[in-house]
């Protein structure tokens, strides 16, 4: 499946009235599994990925790194791929679109871009983060791939302010990031179902959210509109805990025999 059709299937994806489900991976092999579980999608979490290969979260992580990691992953499977882009490692807007284009050109074809400043504090103004995710669409057009870019909030993750008074602020973000060419709008940290709801009722984007389980939960979410829920580093914790577990027993039972 050519990249571009590959972009459109991604979009798709997140029409309809079952939300897009993405149980993120951190490498080629772990992108391997979810895919044969039946994903429609493969989705990258930066917290995993870091973590797997040594680093802290928050570009640490070498953007060359990434690309190695992520073209293994996009040369291996025949399925959409979006990469948690972090801040765009880059705060110069031309370098910014430099940056992504690198990712395109492996065949990634959806991006999460955040608004948390990397190198400081707090999130970046609105309108100066509009500028950043427009830079990234003129960047995607340039190359004909029509990337859907899921523009992440960090409003909720502050732990400062109640959610419900973050609501119209989280709004006016959506609307200012939609106008510049973001496709979604991802809010980590906003679990309240009421908020939630109401969130995805007036949001102009599909709005994404970040869960750490599954089951009754997802069909829930789904009820209150949401169109993308996304596990971010649930998988990859899981997974070391459950090595932990059976390398302790394969250890304990080898210093006994």
């Amino acid at each position: 499946m050519e990249q571009i059709e590959k972009a459109r299937r991604f979009a798709a994806l997140h029409r309809g009235e079952a939300p897009l489900v993405l149980y993120n991976a951190w490498d080629t092999g772990s992108a391997r599994a979810v895919a044969a579980a039946g994903a429609e999608a493969i989705a990258t979490s930066s917290w995993a990925v870091a973590a797997a290969h040594g680093y802290e979260d928050g570009q640490a992580i070498p953007l060359a790194l990434v690309e190695q990691i992520v073209g293994r992953i996009a040369a291996s499977l025949d399925l959409p791929l979006t990469v948690d882009f972090e801040a765009g490692y880059a705060e110069d807007d031309d370098l910014l679109a430099a940056n992504v284009a690198r990712l395109l050109a492996l065949g990634v074809v959806g991006i999460n871009f955040e608004d948390r400043i990397t190198a400081g504090t707090g999130l970046y103004e609105p309108r100066r983060q509009a500028g950043r995710i427009a830079a990234l669409r003129r960047a995607a057009d340039a190359m004909g791939i029509p990337l859907f870019i899921n523009a992440r909030t960090d409003l909720f993750l502050g732990g400062e302010d109640e959610p419900a008074a973050l609501l119209d602020a989280a709004k006016d973000r959506a609307e200012t990031y939609r106008d510049a060419g973001a496709d979604g709008f991802f809010v980590p940290g906003l679990v309240d179902d009421e908020l939630i709801g109401a969130l995805c009722t007036a949001c102009p984007l599909p709005v994404n959210v970040m869960v750490a389980e599954g089951g009754s939960l997802l069909a829930r979410l789904a009820g209150l509109g949401v169109a993308r829920i996304s596990f971010g580093p649930a998988p990859f914790l899981a997974a070391m805990h459950a090595l932990e577990a059976t390398a302790r027993a394969a250890c304990g039972r080898l210093g006994k025999a």
